[in-house]
């Protein structure tokens, strides 16, 4: 049985907040999203949603690192409603 785990697999499963917060700097100021535990550039994929009723929509942005399978997702900043 292969053991093998990919670089940064078996320590916490998450980020930490200060790494979240640095991934999302770092998406936002347009540059190329890293993975801060092992480099990897992370795949962005949009969160759409319906407004349902509710009177907005909610755009969010996923991010995962394919090599270790983390990820994160935040809220993309929101427009003024016209």
């Amino acid at each position: 049985m292969n053991s093998a785990k990919p670089p940064g697999a078996g320590d916490q499963a998450a980020y930490d907040p200060a790494e979240e917060r640095a991934i999302r700097e770092r998406f936002a100021a347009g540059d190329r999203p890293l993975c801060p535990r092992d480099g990897t550039v992370l795949t962005v994929r949009d969160i759409g949603g319906g407004s349902f009723g509710l009177g907005y929509a909610r755009h969010r942005q996923w991010l995962l690192c394919p090599a270790c399978r983390r990820s994160v997702i935040f809220d993309r900043e929101r427009g003024t409603r016209t």
